[in-house]
């Protein structure tokens, strides 16, 4: 029975995870995932939203129960080396870098592996309530192994990534948004996120895909190489058809009404991919 569950509306594609009790990950989660990203690269698809299926619990974390049958035995953890993270990485990699917004619904639980996955996504949006994020994988005598020491690193700096993670800490949803964690906490948060979703998959599509390359690229490496990543993708933008029909629908609207064109989520007459 497939883990993963999918829906589309509006070229926002919600994809629920339900493994229970406990909503635990695991390698067949993974390989499911890793084909639904796969399937996403369509252009049809504007947008990505994850969340969880169980109550309370977005991905509580990677099953411990798999993680120590691996461990015990010793022989076949030697001879696979790396494999295992390295497949995770590359999963999560493959969803980071899809051309288009993705967008997790943190509606419950979140930590080690589950996590990680929310650090993969673009926006985190946080449900309130009596849930913990985080890297609790020191207390069990492991460490982050899915991008979780790079990713957080990356997010909050490696000074309070470190702290956070030797000591194994996870926080509740208000604590997460102070340390910039997570982007909002909203009431609900899947139903937060599809108005993300929607308002994103209305907008230029390779506006969305040359501004993430440009981020995200550009953030690995200095200041005079990230220059570059923005220029050749702000070109990219500017000889893209939706580019100039943007430009145009703004360009028509008379002056007095352009702040409000630029504040009020519309859909604008660009649906080019």
């Amino acid at each position: 029975m497939a883990l993963w569950t999918t829906e589309e509306h509006g070229g926002v594609v919600v994809a629920t995870y339900d493994n229970p009790p406990m909503n635990y990950f695991c390698a067949e989660g993974a390989q499911e995932l890793a084909a639904l990203v796969e399937q996403w690269a369509d252009p049809a698809v504007r947008a990505v939203v994850l969340t969880g299926g169980q109550a309370g619990k977005f991905i509580t974390h990677y099953s411990v129960e798999e993680l120590l049958e691996m461990a015990r035995d010793r022989d076949s953890m030697r001879a696979a080396g790396t494999a295992l993270t390295d497949a995770y990485h590359a999963m999560l990699q493959a969803l980071s870098d899809l051309p288009k917004p993705v967008i997790v619904a943190m509606n419950g639980d979140a930590m080690g592996g589950g996590f990680e996955m929310c650090l993969a996504c673009d926006i985190r949006v946080a449900q309130r309530g009596d849930h913990r994020f985080g890297l609790p994988e020191v207390k069990l005598g492991i460490l982050p192994g899915g991008s979780g020491t790079q990713r957080l690193s990356r997010l909050i700096g490696a000074g309070r990534a470190v702290e956070f993670i030797m000591r194994g800490r996870i926080v509740t949803p208000e604590k997460a948004l102070q340390m910039g964690l997570v982007h909002e906490v909203a009431d609900n948060a899947l139903e937060a996120a599809r108005g993300i979703a929607a308002e994103m998959a209305a907008l230029p599509p390779r506006a969305m895909a040359c501004a993430k390359k440009a981020v995200y690229r550009g953030s690995d490496t200095h200041l005079a190489a990230g220059l570059s990543q923005e220029s050749s993708n702000f070109l990219e933008t500017m000889l893209s058809d939706d580019g100039v029909a943007a430009m145009q629908a703004y360009v028509d609207t008379p002056l007095e009404q352009r702040r409000d064109w630029l504040e009020t989520p519309h859909a604008p007459p660009y649906r080019g991919h």
